[in-house]
Parts: structure tokens; C-alpha cells; sequence
């Protein structure tokens, strides 16, 4: 996530900087086969350009709209977790006690909330790393120029900035346990699995009454449904029709511009026509960048500046229910790299 109020020239640049040079040349092809060769019969009337043009605007607009959903869902879900979080952290602070038929140490429930909470912090952590997985749709898990373009952005302005995110002592307290999942299919599914046994054999121990640990498991149904509406953004693409044709629909234009506005430039007299180069290049890397736009948006999980900061997220978690269980030391929240915070 991009932290900063407003982009530089150099972000734009670095983003979409490189279309320009492919633009100009085509712009440029287009003034001397018109001024030069006299091929005037390339022109055709702008009305026609313009309605396309129009309707691209619309249909651009559209599939940007709903890219945005996606990400906003994906903010809206990693919200819900973070209330779904603190809530659990509470419960069992507050729910793991003795009463009158059990005479636990302090100790011995402290290192059963301990247990508890910690499987949480690791489930947030894998969480994200299933999230990150890449899918076939993904820039990255594109061909030839347009994958490496997508990793290197990654590897400057993604996940590369944040790789040692977890020392030795945080991923000895969570992952403790990983054998206990690390076969699963799906890790973070059976976290909670793992996390519900637990909270049986807890009321079979009288340690939670069973009104207890029914409301303790209707907090880890809530995580599956956060987890579940996460893989459904992540597993189901922007339906590729609308993607797809976006991108056709916008070269289309931007071919036939040049062709629309050489003439109508020419009426301005002999330096005319070279001044449709900047103003046709201009123009076209305006709907070059709505269309990127659109492109970055609809992956929220991506591992790309433009995700939502699932890192973030689970360090704040993670600080608050170690604050829970009345822990000091604390680690430090994760802190934005070149204006984006992951």
C-alpha cells in the first residue's frame, strides 16, 4: 500500500513512464507517413475515433470500479480479522480460569493461553502466505518481459522490502508446533482445526465451561469466513472478459488515434502535424494508464505496492494480544519502506 499523500513525477514515471517511448514512435511513424511520404489517405474522420474512444472511457471505468471492489473487500475482510483477533485474544484471557472444580496453577493457564494465542499469531502469518501464493493470472506469473517487470517490482517496491519481517525468537514461539500442520493442505485451515480440538479438551478438563468454548468456536467460525472470503478474491480473478477486452478494446484506440487527429492537426498549417505527436501521445498514455490502473487494483494479494498491507496488519494483531497476555516484550510495528507499507 502506497502511504504517501500524492505520487512524484518519479513515481509516475517509474510506474508508467516506460509507454511513453513506444507512443512517440508511433506517433511519430504516423507525422511522417502523413507529412512526409504524403500519405494522406491514411486519415480518416475523427467522429468515429471519438465515440470509441467514449465508449472506452466507460468501459474503463467500469473495470476499474470493480478492481476497487476488490481491494476495498480485501481491506474490509483483514479489518474483520483484526476485530475477530482481538475479541479471541480477550475471551481467552479472560475465559481460561479455574472455578470451583479445578485447581490449576497459574502457570498451567497461563501456558494454555499462551498456546492458544500464539497458534493465532501463526495462523495470521500463514494466512498472508497463502495469500501471497501466486496464481496463473497474476503479473508475476506472466511470460517473457511482462513477468520480469512484475518480479522486479515485486523485489523493489512489494514484498522484497519486508523479507526478514519475523527474528528467531517470534518464529520459535509461533511455529513451535508447525508439525502439527505442516502436512495440511490448506496450513491455515487446520490451525483452526487445531485450535477447536484444543478448545474441546479444555471443556473436557473443566477449564472451560462449555458455554465458554461455544463462544470461543463461533470466534474461530468467524475466521474461517474471513479466511474464506480472502481465498475467494484470491482464487477467483476479475472475470477475464472484462479484463481481457479492456486491454484489446484500448489498443484498438490507441492505434486508430493517431490516425483520427493527424488530419485535423494539419489544418493548423505546416508544423501542424508535428504537433500531433506530444498532444496524440499525451492522450494515449492517459488510457494507457487507466487501463494499468485497473490492472494493479484487481490482485489484492499480489505481493505488489499496490496490495493491501497484510504484514502491517498482523504485526498490530500480533502486538495487541501479546499485550493481552501481559507480555513487554513487544515487537515493533512494521514501518513504511519507500512511502509502502506492506
Amino acid at each position: 500500500m502506497l502511504v504517501k499523500k500524492s505520487f512524484s513525477i518519479k513515481d509516475i514515471w517509474q510506474f508508467a513512464g516506460h509507454h511513453f517511448w513506444w507512443l512517440i514512435t508511433y506517433m511519430i511513424i504516423i507525422s511522417v507517413a502523413y507529412k512526409v511520404l504524403g500519405w494522406h489517405w491514411i486519415a480518416i474522420p475523427w467522429l468515429p475515433i471519438s465515440l470509441v474512444g467514449t465508449a472506452l472511457a466507460f468501459y474503463i471505468g467500469f473495470k476499474n470500479n470493480q478492481s476497487y471492489d476488490r481491494v476495498w473487500e480485501a481491506r474490509k475482510i483483514w479489518g474483520a480479522i483484526v476485530n475477530s483477533s482481538r475479541s479471541w485474544g480477550v475471551m481467552v484471557n479472560s475465559f481460561v480460569t479455574n472455578n470451583s472444580n479445578t485447581q490449576y496453577t497459574r502457570q498451567e493457564l497461563a501456558d494454555i493461553k499462551q498456546r492458544l494465542i500464539y497458534r493465532h499469531i501463526a495462523w495470521l502469518y500463514i494466512l498472508r502466505e497463502q495469500l501471497l501464493v501466486p496464481t496463473q493470472w497474476e503479473h508475476v506469473s506472466l511470460k517473457w518481459v511482462h513477468g520480469k517487470m512484475a518480479l522486479k517490482r515485486q523485489e523493489l517496491s512489494g514484498i522484497g522490502l519486508f523479507k526478514d519481517y519475523l527474528n528467531e525468537k517470534q518464529q520459535e514461539s509461533y511455529f513451535s508446533t508447525e508439525a502439527d500442520w505442516q502436512s495440511a493442505a490448506n496450513k491455515a485451515t487446520q490451525i483452526i482445526n487445531l485450535q477447536a480440538q484444543d478448545l474441546a479438551k479444555l471443556e473436557e478438563r473443566e477449564i472451560l465451561h462449555m458455554r465458554r468454548q461455544l463462544d470461543l468456536q463461533q470466534i474461530l467460525n468467524h475466521f474461517y469466513d474471513h479466511q474464506g472470503r480472502a481465498e475467494r478474491i484470491k482464487k477467483f480473478p476479475l472475470p477475464r472478459q472484462y479484463a481481457s477486452l479492456s486491454f484489446i478494446f484500448n489498443c484498438i484506440f490507441i492505434f486508430l488515434l493517431p490516425l483520427g487527429i493527424v488530419a485535423e492537426f494539419a489544418k493548423l498549417g505546416d508544423a501542424g502535424v508535428w504537433l500531433m505527436i506530444p498532444f496524440g501521445t499525451i492522450v494515449g498514455w492517459i488510457y494507457v494508464v487507466m487501463e494499468l490502473i485497473g490492472d494493479y487494483s484487481e490482485n489484492p494479494f499480489e505481493g505488489l505496492g499496490t496490495d493491501i498491507p497484510m504484514l502491517s496488519i498482523c504485526r498490530t494483531i500480533e502486538i495487541d494480544l501479546l499485550q493481552i497476555l501481559g507480555e513487554t516484550d513487544l515487537p515493533k510495528p512494521i514501518q513504511p519502506v519507500h512511502d509502502i507499507l506492506m
